[in-house]
């Protein structure tokens, strides 16, 4: 999880490139290029799972037929399912409401057979 901290404070000060590797003549050549996949990185990675994009719209921001969603959250952080309580007689607890982390299977949502 550092890794994705220190993303999120890089792109809140518009330092994208700060982690781009310095030694490597190609990642500095195409600096453009690579935030942007970070920015496809960060859409896939949306915490609400309907923000993120099919593989077939990944395709073509790859292609270059479309662009990358400009509104993106980079808060990365596990999302958390509040689970009422059942007391006696099968009636949720008003109170009493525990949080449990999503699995991975429901983070990334249902599976369409386009």
């Amino acid at each position: 999880m550092h890794l994705l901290s220190l993303f999120k404070r890089k792109v809140e000060v518009e330092q994208h490139l700060d982690i781009v590797d310095k030694y490597n003549d190609d990642m500095q050549i195409r600096r453009e290029e690579v935030v942007e996949m970070m920015r496809v990185a960060v859409w896939c990675l949306q915490s609400d799972f309907s923000r993120r994009p099919s593989m077939s719209v990944v395709v073509k921001v790859l292609e270059g037929s479309v662009e990358v969603e400009n509104n993106l959250d980079y808060n990365f952080t596990t999302p958390m399912v509040r689970k009422a309580i059942r007391v006696a007689g099968n009636q949720e607890d008003a109170i009493g409401v525990v949080a449990s982390p999503l699995f991975p299977s429901v983070l990334s949502g249902l599976r369409s057979s386009k």
